[in-house]
This record gives C-alpha cells, sequence and structure tokens, in this order.
C-alpha cells in the first residue's frame, strides 16, 4: 500500500484559543519544512476573507512562502475564489508564486458562495457564473507571457512561470462538472460522489476533451494522532465543535463540502466521523480505506505543540506502514 499523505492548513484562530495568528502561521511554515523532509505528499491551504477568527485570506502569499521553506512537496490551493478578485493581479501573484515552488504548485478555481465576501469585494454574486468563466480564460491567457486584449486593453504578465500552475475546477454539482469540460481543466468536487466524476468524463467527451481528470476527495478532515485519543478528544473537542459549527453556518442551498458537518454538539461532531482522533493502528486503517490521510494539525487555533505531537507520532508509527 502507498497512501497519499498531506497537510491542510486554514489558519483560524478561536476566540478562545491560546495562541496568536503570529504563532500559527510560523508553526505552519516550519510544520511543511518538516513534513517535506519527512516525505509528505501535500500541503493544501484555502480562502475565505473577512472571518472574525482571521480565516487565511491571503493564500497565494502563504503559497510562496510554503514554497521558498520546502523543495519537493506539492503546494495546493484550494480553493481561490476566482470571482472576488482582479485577474490580472491574480495572475501575476500566482505565476511569482509557480517561480519560486518550480513547478509544484497547483490550484482549485472556486466561484466563491458568501454574500459577505461578495460585498466586500463590491462584486455582484449574481455574476459569479460569469465571471469565473471569463476569468479563468484571462489566467490561461496570462500565463504565456504574451500580450493580449483583455476588455479592451492590452495586457501582459511577466515573468510568465514555465510550470504554469495545474488548474481545477471546484463544485459539488453537476453544472460544476460540465463546466470543467467546458473550460477543458481537471475537476476537483467538493465532494466524493462517483456521480459527478462520471458527470463530468461524459461531458468531456461531449466537448472532444480528452485531458480530463477527477480528484475525488474522501476520508476525514482532521485527523489526530496520539497513544491517548480520550486524554487528547478532551483538548481537541471545542476547536472541532467551533469548526463544525462555524463551518455549517456558512453553506448556502445547495452547498455541498465533504467536510460540511451539520452539528452543533460534541457528541454530534464526534459521531459525524469528520473529525477523527486515533492511534497510530486506527490511522493505518484509515490509510487503508481510503488511500489517504489529511491532516490538520492547528485546526481552529489547536496549540501548535498538540499539533506537533500528532505529526511525530504519525511520522515514526503510522508512515512507515503505509508507504
Amino acid at each position: 500500500m502507498s497512501a497519499m499523505v498531506g497537510l491542510r492548513f486554514d489558519l483560524r484562530v478561536a476566540p478562545f484559543a491560546d495562541t496568536t495568528h503570529a504563532a500559527q502561521y510560523a508553526a505552519c511554515l516550519d510544520m511543511c519544512e518538516w513534513a517535506d523532509v519527512t516525505g509528505f505528499d501535500v500541503v493544501a491551504i484555502s480562502e475565505h476573507h473577512g472571518v472574525e477568527d482571521g480565516y487565511m485570506s491571503s493564500p497565494v502569499t502563504l503559497a510562496a512562502a510554503i514554497a521558498a521553506r520546502t523543495k519537493r512537496i506539492s503546494i495546493n490551493i484550494a480553493a481561490i475564489l476566482v470571482p472576488l478578485h482582479d485577474p490580472i493581479r491574480l495572475a501575476e501573484q500566482l505565476a511569482t508564486a509557480a517561480l519560486v515552488a518550480g513547478g509544484r504548485l497547483s490550484l482549485v478555481a472556486g466561484m466563491g458562495y458568501r454574500p459577505e465576501e461578495f460585498e466586500m469585494a463590491g462584486v455582484d454574486r449574481t455574476a459569479r457564473g460569469r465571471l469565473f468563466d471569463e476569468y479563468v480564460g484571462v489566467l490561461r491567457q496570462a500565463w504565456t507571457g504574451e500580450a493580449f486584449t483583455w476588455r479592451g486593453r492590452t495586457v501582459r504578465v511577466t515573468p510568465a512561470p514555465p510550470s504554469p500552475p495545474v488548474m481545477l475546477i471546484g463544485g459539488s454539482t453537476p453544472k460544476a462538472a460540465r463546466r470543467a469540460a467546458r473550460l477543458r481543466c481537471g475537476f476537483f468536487p467538493a465532494i466524493g460522489d462517483p456521480d459527478l466524476a462520471r458527470v463530468y468524463h461524459e461531458a468531456c467527451a461531449a466537448e472532444g476533451f480528452d485531458g480530463g481528470f477527477v480528484v475525488l476527495p474522501g476520508g476525514p478532515g482532521f485527523v489526530h494522532v496520539t497513544r491517548d485519543p480520550a486524554a487528547d478528544w478532551r483538548r481537541i473537542a471545542p476547536y472541532a465543535v467551533y469548526d463544525a459549527r462555524t463551518y455549517h453556518e456558512w453553506q448556502t442551498p445547495g452547498q455541498r463540502s465533504e467536510v460540511h458537518v451539520a452539528a452543533t454538539t460534541e457528541d454530534e461532531v464526534r459521531r459525524s466521523g469528520v473529525y477523527r482522533v486515533v492511534t497510530p493502528e486506527e490511522c493505518v486503517g484509515i490509510a487503508e480505506e481510503h488511500g489517504r490521510v489529511l491532516l490538520h494539525p492547528l485546526m481552529g487555533g489547536l496549540d501548535p505543540e498538540l499539533g506537533w505531537a500528532s505529526l511525530r507520532l504519525f511520522a515514526t508509527e503510522v508512515l512507515p506502514r503505509i508507504r
């Protein structure tokens, strides 16, 4: 067996957390450097705006910082909320991060859904589909390094990255699957639904696009490895409940995510299976069942030392058994 192993960060800090954003960002970079040397496959970071707990708002900047501290690990921004950005500036920022990363950068292009974020950006939420399609095209043209005309003006993004970021389209609906095929991109659904993969591949065939691929999520969104799950769950539970409850409050009708839990109590969160505090043996079982393990060591503002304890135990007692 060879399971995919990854780190995930959104760098939120719950109001009750005994840490700071500066401490969490420093720990994130240290953990990424450690994971790179230890043999992890990917680090995933994400984007939201105007959130009181400081949910990461500038993932491209962080991606460049991670790239500078690492040599081999892949860096995936999942997702960039494309309609909220000026596409030329976004193309420049991603080109710079791609140059630093040396071909290790990928992104999931998302449309966004929180009304507050569109209001903050001054973007009409009802136009997000049209803007998304337009901006994805702009990004692709920009990364050629050649001049082109956009909205009546000539633009050029330099320097062009020799290896532009791999761009996948996010979403959780058949419409999103068909959009990914139409835009001739890979597809990264928010849920591990094989029917979405089927819709995507059928749409690729209809479009004559033979380069399509799907990355289906699977497994828990939070895994913590410990010799004493009961004791560590007591420390983690408030953060898990906070993370689940606040994320649930953001969801709009039709919005689905593999890590979304409609839970408000500790018992509901624990029974969801999304948040797992496990022994090394149980973690091996997760890897065998899902083919991957995603560790979220700073979830909600957890003490970095607690996250480090999980990572080190994972490296010594789990990783050698799943590789």
